[in-house]
């Protein structure tokens, strides 16, 4: 069968589009920005991409459009598809019809932290020796790839087989099915890492996205696994709404009966049930969310018969994915790294990782609102709470229908607005020297200001 995928360059239709061409499937697709690391990872596949959206893509006469939710109605392509009644589907319903049927799959959901537990999960299962297929939005290190297809006949306890390890994300499905992703997965463990307001252009409230959460957890069979977050109220709520599957809590504080705690720092620590130690955690990862995450993996990945001791000790290999803290290299003794964080309790979250690492060293944060919640200003007056482990901050200021520099009035003279990446560039450079931290932080390539702040810093001290 030829598919070819409309906005194939996203994390999970460029995933998509790589286990459909490992089951045997020609795949091309286009897109109207092409970035990496889904760009290289796609021609490494040698799947043809196509700049843009023209309507004389019919052409090529696929068997399915596979069309992506950021698409919408009004673009070319997705006009001259309804018109000549070419049979579509969206990316989520063809995993599910295609690829997930009879397969135990593992759903990792949350508003922070899926891709990461998400690769955490899938290198746990690897390490156990159960050859997991796996989808990522993002690229796992220990992987190189977003996604693959894992061995079909692994036998798990209860009688299922073949794990595949997915993030389940709560975004809509595409612009004729506006449920969200994670419910057409028929997860048997799913993940509830944690749950805040996010996606501001599709969701009115917390109590929206819960409802979409509580969607998720209708479809987890009786004998399935939830594995929740104690320490979130907004996912006790989605429970109270109703539940039929086994509960595994994590996360707890103190004590408590069943549910697994950590015990010591982030980057070493027991891992307890109630008061008794299972297992030991020691790794290069910092931060206690990333403590949470691992605990999320762990929970899991008993459900399908891995010991807790065991995935523990698989987490000290665990390399975590690109552009979580990646550092893209350093110049004139500044170091400058790149992070997907783009919601505030995320950047908060990445920077306070970074904080324990650096020490006293300075932090400069350089951040894009390009999220379409961050665009719309929804969350503007949490940027300065976010912001406040750096010791400067750089907005990109472009394309937003709202003044970064009036929410940034509570940094003083610490946070600087430029209306273009080259500015942006510019600006860091003259206030950067040897020692600091530069922090990038975007769901987007960023104009590709990595690189570019390398280039200067480097210039500079030639």
């Amino acid at each position: 069968m030829h598919l070819h995928i409309l906005g194939i360059c996203g994390t999970f239709m460029g995933g998509l589009a790589g286990l459909a061409r490992a089951s045997g499937h020609k795949v091309t697709g286009c897109d109207a920005n092409v970035y990496p690391p889904m760009s290289d990872q796609l021609r490494a596949l040698d799947i043809e991409l196509i700049e843009g959206y023209g309507a004389d893509q019919l052409l090529l006469r696929p068997d399915l459009f596979v069309i992506g939710n950021v698409v919408t109605r009004g673009n070319a392509l997705v006009e001259a598809i309804l018109d000549s009644a070419c049979a579509y589907t969206s990316g989520p319903q063809w995993l599910a019809d295609n690829l997930l049927r009879g397969r135990h799959v593992l759903a990792v959901a949350g508003t922070h932290g899926k891709t990461t537990t998400t690769a955490m999960l899938a290198w746990i299962l690897e390490q156990a020796g159960l050859n997991p297929g796996f989808l990522v939005g993002g690229v796992p290190l220990n992987f190189g790839v977003s996604a693959r297809l894992g061995r079909l006949d692994t036998p798990l306890p209860g009688g299922t087989k073949a794990p595949f390890v997915i993030e389940a994300d709560e975004y809509d499905t595409a612009f004729f099915d506006k449920r969200s992703k994670f419910v057409h997965y028929r997860a048997r463990t799913a993940v509830l890492n944690n749950l805040e307001f996010d996606h501001a252009d599709i969701f009115d409230d917390l109590a929206a996205i819960e409802r979409q959460f509580h969607h998720l957890v209708r479809t987890v069979p009786a004998q399935g696994r939830l594995v929740v977050n104690i320490r979130e109220e907004s996912l006790q709520r989605v429970l109270a709404l109703g539940c039929w599957s086994e509960v595994a809590l994590f996360g707890a504080r103190k004590e408590e009966p069943g549910a697994l705690r950590a015990r010591g720092e982030p980057h070493a620590f027991d891992v307890l049930r109630g008061s008794m130690k299972i297992g030991r955690v020691e790794w290069g990862l910092l931060g206690e969310h990333n403590q949470l995450n691992a605990l999320a993996a762990i929970a899991a990945a008993e459900h399908v018969g891995v010991a807790p001791a065991v995935a523990a000790k698989a987490l000290a290999s665990f390399e975590n994915v690109r552009r979580r803290l990646e550092l893209r290299g350093t110049a004139a003794g500044v170091a400058v790294y790149d992070d997907f964080a783009h919601h505030p309790t995320a950047i908060r979250t990445t920077l306070a990782g970074l904080r324990r690492r650096v020490g006293r060293s300075r932090i400069l944060a350089v951040f894009e609102p390009r999220s379409n919640t961050m665009k719309l200003g929804s969350m503007k007056a949490q940027l300065p709470w976010a912001l406040e482990d750096a010791d400067l901050v750089f907005c990109h200021a472009g394309a937003l229908g709202w003044d970064p520099r009036e929410a940034l009035t509570p940094l003083g003279d610490a946070a600087t607005a430029c209306d273009t990446i080259d500015a942006l560039v510019a600006s860091v450079k003259s206030r950067a020297r040897a020692g600091d931290h530069v922090l990038c932080m975007s769901n987007g390539g960023f104009g590709g200001v990595h690189a570019k702040l390398l280039s200067a810093l480097g210039a500079s001290a030639a």
